[in-house]
Parts: C-alpha cells; sequence; structure tokens
C-alpha cells in the first residue's frame, strides 16, 4: 500500500486587527487585565495571538452565596440569609458560578435561625433578650469615666469601695445616687508611674481639700459621707491619663445634692460658715492621746481652737447682718467671748490636773450645736448630723 505524502502545513494567513479569529471558541471578552502591574478594573483590550485561542476565565464564586453564608451564621437577620441563598442558586446556574455549597449551608443556617427566632417570639424569650440587649447598650452608652464628670455631677457606681471601676452612669442629683463630684485636678511631678500607694496619698490629701470647699455648710454631711477619690491604675497612667476624680458619697445611696459652696450660697450665709467652719475644724482636731501622756500637744490644740474662736468673733461682730439674723448672730457672739476665755486657760494649763479642770466648762461654753439659732435665720440646716459627744474628764 502506497502512502501519500503529507502536504506540507501552510502558513497561517496573517491578521488583520479587528478581525476575529476563526475556531471553536469566541473572541474574548472585556476580562480583567492580569498581573500586578496593570491598572485595576480596566479591560483587557488585546485579541490572542496567532498560537491559540484565549483560554476561559476562572469559575468565580457568587456574592449572594457568601452573604447567605455568613447571614446565617451571624443570626442576625435569619431570613436574609435564607432570601439570598435561594436567588444565589439561581444565578449560580445561569453564571455557571461557584459557591453552591454556601448556598446551601447558608439556607440550612438561616432556616434554622428562622425557626428559632419564631419560637423565641411564640415563648417571649426573644422579647426578653432584646430587653436586655438594649438595656445593656444604653448603659454601656451611658457608662462616663469619673475623670470625665464636671464638678457637681452626681453618678451610680456598681464597683464596691476600694475596687476598680468601669465607668460610672450620671443621674440627676435628685435622684437616687452614690456620689457626686467635687472636682478633679492632674497628678504632675512624675515621670513614671507614682504606685496605687502614693496615688491615694494624693487624693485622699487633695480631695478632703475639695470637700471642705464644696460642702461649706458641713451639717448637711451625714455620719456616714466621706471623701471620697479615684485614681487612674497603671495602665491608664501609661496611656496619659494622670487625673484624679474628688467626690462626696457614702455607704449608701443618697437623694439631693451635697452641694454648698460660692455658687449656691448667698453673700451672708458664705461669710458666716467662713468665720465658723474654722472653730469646727480647729475643735474636732483633738489630740487623741491623753493630757497625761503629752500635755504640751493638748495646749497647743487649745491653743488653735482658741485663735480660731477670736477670728470668729471678730469677722462675726464687723459684719452687718439682716435684721433677722442680728439677734441670734448677737447671742452666738457672746458665747463666743466667753469660750474665748475659758480656752485661754486650757491653753495655759500648767499640767495635766489643770487641763483637765477646765476642759469641761470650756465645752460647756462651746457646745456643737450653738450655731443652731443662726443657721435657722441664714435659711441653712439648723440640726447638727449627730448629737453632741461626751467630752467630760471621766
Amino acid at each position: 500500500m502506497s502512502v501519500e505524502p503529507t502536504p506540507p502545513p501552510q502558513p497561517p494567513e496573517p491578521v488583520t486587527p479587528g478581525t476575529p479569529v476563526p475556531g471553536a471558541y469566541p473572541a474574548p471578552g472585556p476580562y480583567a487585565a492580569p498581573g500586578p502591574y496593570t491598572s485595576p478594573g480596566m479591560p483587557y483590550a488585546g485579541l490572542p495571538g496567532p498560537y491559540g485561542p484565549y483560554g476561559r476565565p476562572p469559575v468565580t464564586t457568587n456574592g449572594l452565596a457568601i452573604g447567605s453564608l455568613v447571614s446565617g451564621i451571624v443570626c442576625c437577620l435569619p431570613p436574609l440569609g435564607l432570601v439570598l441563598g435561594v436567588f444565589s442558586l439561581r444565578q449560580i446556574k445561569k453564571r455557571e458560578q461557584g459557591g453552591k455549597g454556601l448556598a446551601v449551608a447558608g439556607i440550612v443556617l438561616s432556616s434554622v435561625s428562622t425557626l428559632l427566632v419564631l419560637v423565641g417570639l411564640l415563648t417571649g424569650q426573644a422579647q426578653e433578650a432584646f430587653r436586655g440587649f438594649r438595656d445593656g447598650v444604653r448603659d454601656a452608652a451611658s457608662a462616663r469615666m469619673p475623670m470625665e464628670l464636671r464638678t457637681g455631677e452626681c453618678f451610680l457606681d456598681d464597683a464596691e469601695q476600694g475596687e476598680y471601676t468601669l465607668g460610672v452612669e450620671v443621674v440627676d442629683c435628685a435622684a437616687s445616687h452614690d456620689g457626686e463630684i467635687t472636682g478633679r485636678f492632674e497628678v504632675t511631678g512624675f515621670d513614671r508611674w507614682p504606685g496605687e500607694k502614693e496615688l491615694e496619698r494624693i487624693g485622699e490629701e487633695r480631695c478632703e481639700t475639695m470637700a471642705t470647699a464644696y460642702a461649706l455648710d458641713t451639717w448637711t454631711l451625714g455620719e456616714d459621707t466621706w471623701s471620697l477619690y479615684y485614681f487612674p491604675d497603671r495602665r491608664s497612667w501609661l496611656e496619659g491619663e494622670h487625673r484624679i476624680a474628688c467626690g462626696l458619697g457614702g455607704e449608701e445611696p443618697t437623694k439631693g445634692s451635697l452641694r454648698s459652696d460660692r455658687t449656691t450660697l448667698t453673700s451672708d450665709q458664705l461669710a458666716f460658715l467662713t468665720h465658723a467652719n474654722p472653730v469646727e475644724d480647729a475643735v474636732f482636731a483633738e489630740p487623741d492621746t491623753d493630757p497625761e501622756d503629752d500635755v504640751e500637744a493638748n495646749r497647743v490644740w487649745a491653743a488653735d481652737v482658741r485663735a480660731a474662736i477670736d477670728q470668729a468673733r471678730s469677722g462675726l461682730r464687723d459684719r452687718t447682718w439682716p435684721q433677722s439674723a442680728r439677734a441670734p448672730v448677737g447671742a452666738y457672739v457672746k458665747s463666743l467671748d466667753a469660750a474665748s476665755k475659758q480656752w485661754a486657760k486650757l491653753a495655759g494649763a500648767k499640767d495635766a490636773e489643770a487641763f483637765w479642770s477646765a476642759y469641761d466648762r470650756a465645752w460647756e461654753l462651746l457646745p456643737e450645736n450653738g450655731s443652731a439659732g443662726v443657721r435657722k435665720a441664714l435659711g441653712l440646716m439648723a440640726t447638727p448630723p449627730q448629737a453632741p459627744g461626751d467630752h467630760g474628764s471621766a
């Protein structure tokens, strides 16, 4: 059998730009340009070369299928995942895309989530969960750090004394609250973290001074009212928070503001408290040691009390008071005159026996509720915060 020679292959005809290439594949569409160095989003501009047709584009994953799976996992909008899954199956079949498994998984998860939501609505559990979520969001939004509060703002704090707080809730001072802010200040003079003990010392000292200026009418303070403070922890300090917030609070929640300072008092109220408070402060600084153990410390204390009394006498006598307050102010000044002489004897006692002999009479002439008449006339708190203590020598 003879074999016919095969004619040599003919070279391909030159391709004119813009002329379709014959073959089984259509001309390529505007697919994204390959390679990382091309402008993203630009269409592929050229036709395939003479050595073969342009290959089919890679199979893409349907976006709705991905959205269906995510919605089914998150469970925030279960019906949305179900709808996206159904539509994605149609698009996958029509466009020959991938993602059928994702769509099916999204439909299943969304169906289960939808069923759970319906059961929750019927039993009331969904409403309860939503209310809890809503309340949690509201509480988180209203929580603020104490250092951000303004002077005079009242707050609630769930943290116990000595514990770290994650934030406080600002409330109306007329409502029940745990404390109110008396001021804040910046801690300076430290190049590094000073430690909690040092911040506690600074906070206790500075905040007590702020509390004294904030609540000049000390008779409005209860027995369990104390000066409190918030200081930054180590992490907050390193992040730049160097402020300490000061406040007044108690063991139990209170209602109403304790503020009585220059912003809330009348000029007559302010003048009286400015003169009377130093006497109270000096009296309550009594040494813990008895005269038998340290008579000199007790004499110094008595001298400080007498000096405060004399300053009050002079300031109260020199001021012109309203007609309704003149009589009680006059009576109070006369009691201070007598007290000054007795406290001078106490300050000059030679020994413990002489000190004790003048001690009881000094307290009798300076009763703790001696200014009640003046306070009532001026519209201040006229009831002492606690019953007078026993100041006898026995």
